[in-house]
């Protein structure tokens, strides 16, 4: 079975396959996940207004072009004493998308002078199955490599949205190079053993990539969605 991720970033494909391959055991090899910009479609516009929103949005729009299951998902920093920002606009909150230094640094600047105690954050992700029911019609000529109907040939459509958090607090200044964003700011409140014995608490940024998937929102929410996926695996 072939699904589509929502993404132009190859490496969140090796994530997914990972972590059904540790779910789903031989099931996973009856998949095949490729990306969206492997297939040459565009970003669509995020014009949600919650995480769940964009994620949903983002599978909609893949789904409704290939005719085939699609996986999305949507996430970023939520700091509580900033009213839940940066929120849906963390990969822009200084103004130009993707800008992970700028953001970093605005973020620390705003809240210069909140206490630690006070400094309460978590990483949220939504993450989100859409099946779609389509033509015999329409899929075929996707297939063949013509352009899908933009929706017309959507009979009908099964949507699957889960959340993960990953609880922690904002440090005053960053700290290692692994990750991206603000991984080098957020010290997560789930640490490895070794850290806490070592009595040397680790931020996102200072983790491993398995130290940090183990504990991350992400890969919470991917693993919350593995229920749907093999519903839909076990029953194709």
């Amino acid at each position: 079975m072939k699904i589509v991720v929502a993404t132009h970033n190859e490496g969140k494909l090796v994530e997914i396959r990972e972590i059904l391959a540790d779910e789903l055991g031989d099931l996973a090899n009856k998949i095949e996940l490729v990306s969206a910009g492997s297939l040459n479609l565009p970003d669509p516009v995020e014009t949600g207004v919650t995480f769940q929103e964009n994620a949903l949005l983002k599978a909609r729009f893949v789904a409704q072009r290939t005719g085939l299951p699609a996986i999305a998902d949507d996430s970023g920093l939520i700091v509580d004493v900033m009213g839940n920002a940066p929120g849906i606009l963390s990969a822009r909150w200084a103004g130009k998308h993707g800008d992970d230094e700028a953001n970093l640094n605005l973020l620390l600047a705003q809240i210069e002078d909140i206490p630690d105690d006070d400094r309460t954050a978590r990483f949220r992700c939504a993450a989100c199955l859409v099946e779609p029911i389509t033509s015999e019609e329409d899929t075929a000529d996707y297939r063949s490599g013509d352009d899908f109907d933009d929706g017309d040939g959507m009979e009908d459509v099964r949507e699957t949205v889960v959340v993960g958090e990953m609880p922690g607090t904002i440090v005053r200044h960053p700290h290692g190079t692994n990750g991206f964003g603000y991984d080098p700011i957020f010290l997560p409140d789930d640490q490895p053993l070794s850290a806490v014995q070592n009595g040397e608490l680790l931020t996102s940024a200072e983790m491993t990539p398995e130290q940090k998937n183990a504990i991350s929102h992400r890969g919470k929410a991917l693993r919350a969605l593995v229920p749907a996926i093999r519903d839909l695996v076990e029953n194709e």
